[in-house]
């Protein structure tokens, strides 16, 4: 197949996804699978909630049993982020990845009888769960089908509202790679993170909630609410805090309030301008070596009354790692007392070094049950993992 021949038939696919009902676009896909490309059947599979198991799409959800996303056929595409194949006696399944610009949803796996080359088909099968990708989440808007295909168990009211808040979990661009997780996922409080991408720069908040259950919730959900208004408006990142400082105190007269930190990343040059609001720690690793990366503390959001915040500024380095880790990652005790710190995110470090930052907040979120050997967390856990590639041709200036 030509590559004029294989764009014709991607664009046939995604137009007829356009047309078809938000809660058929599987079985449309199901349809051109069989048709066009001699597939024996199809199955999509949906990442739950905590990015642990890869849940079947049924007419039913909760009906069929879910899959590992590590240690599966599956779980492999959904990993590696590329097409995975698998052969034996009774034919052929190809796993592969349903993502959206970074943004890991699933895998489509497609099934095809014993005798079948799929070498050829590699390409035109991923077009296929490329376009599947980005219409479901068109439909998002409109169904909750593959929302309820993505739960292992009902959502807290809180965590519900949680979820609805946030941009996705990873996203990626030449300039950044950017992955993130909240724990327990299923019952999350006040943590989150938000992330828009402009032309030439990428914004990034991160907060610690405070309370719990739905006040956690509503208190959040006006923060980032005043954040993203301030921000589609035009702000710079002092304006978009003081407009969600005077929101949160203007609500609650500072008998609750919000650590947030801000960050505005210039892709040009990768000078970024932050302000740390009582926010979640930050570690750097450059180079080999992890540091806590120190910043002007500034009063949380919401406290007292026209609080006035200013921009600290550094600068990124291709090759740079970043993590945002809140209060459930570093407070965590170990049995004898000791706190996650410094030498227990070393070591996690050093294990997910050469994973893609969209697992790694994954793998460093397992590490803590290990750590408080068996006891239940107390308190929300999140972890958010930026790599910078700086854009080619831009010369890195000097580190502050």
């Amino acid at each position: 197949m030509t590559e004029g021949e294989r764009g014709e038939g991607a664009g046939s696919v995604e137009r007829l996804l356009r047309g078809a009902a938000p809660h058929e676009l599987f079985e449309e896909v199901r349809g051109v699978l069989t048709r066009d490309h001699g597939a024996a059947g199809a199955e999509l599979l949906m990442a739950d909630y905590a990015s642990a198991r890869l849940q079947p799409v049924t007419a039913q959800p909760f009906t069929a049993d879910s899959v590992s996303a590590y240690n599966s056929s599956e779980g492999r595409a959904f990993g590696a982020q590329e097409p995975h194949v698998v052969s034996g006696a009774g034919g052929t399944t190809v796993h592969l990845p349903v993502s959206v610009r970074g943004d890991r949803l699933g895998v489509l796996s497609v099934r095809f009888p014993a005798g079948v080359r799929v070498g050829g088909l590699l390409g035109p099968l991923q077009d296929v769960a490329d376009a599947l990708g980005h219409e479901i989440l068109v439909a998002d808007r409109d169904t909750d089908f593959f929302l309820q295909a993505r739960r292992a168990r009902r959502l807290t009211l809180a965590a519900e509202m949680q979820w609805e808040l946030l941009p996705g979990r990873s996203c990626s661009r030449p300039e950044y790679d950017l992955g993130a997780q909240l724990e327990p996922a299923y019952a999350i409080h006040g943590d989150s993170f938000d992330w828009s991408a402009s032309a030439d720069h990428l914004t990034l908040t991160v907060n610690n909630g405070m309370g719990e259950g739905i006040d956690a919730a509503l208190l959040t959900s006006l923060a980032v609410s005043a954040l993203r208004n301030a921000r589609r408006a035009g702000l710079g990142l002092a304006d978009q805090a003081a407009l969600a400082d005077q929101a949160l105190y203007g609500q609650y007269q500072g008998r609750l309030h919000l650590a947030m930190l801000l960050l505005r990343f210039d892709l040009d040059t990768g000078e970024v301008e932050v302000i740390d609001a009582g926010s979640p720690r930050v570690w750097r690793l450059r180079g080999g070596a992890l540091e806590p990366f120190g910043l002007e503390a500034q009063l949380p959001l919401g406290m007292f009354e026209d609080t006035v915040y200013t921009c600290q500024r550094f600068r990124m380095l291709p090759g740079d790692r970043l993590f945002f880790l809140s209060d459930g990652v570093y407070d965590v005790l170990s049995p004898g007392g000791e706190p996650y710190g410094l030498h227990a995110l070393a070591r996690a470090v050093t294990n997910t070094r050469l994973l893609p930052p969209s697992q790694v907040p994954r793998a460093l979120l397992e590490e803590l049950p290990g750590f408080r050997g068996g006891v239940d967390a107390a308190d929300d856990a999140m972890v958010v993992c930026l790599d910078w590639h700086g854009r080619p041709g831009t010369e890195p200036g000097s580190e502050r």
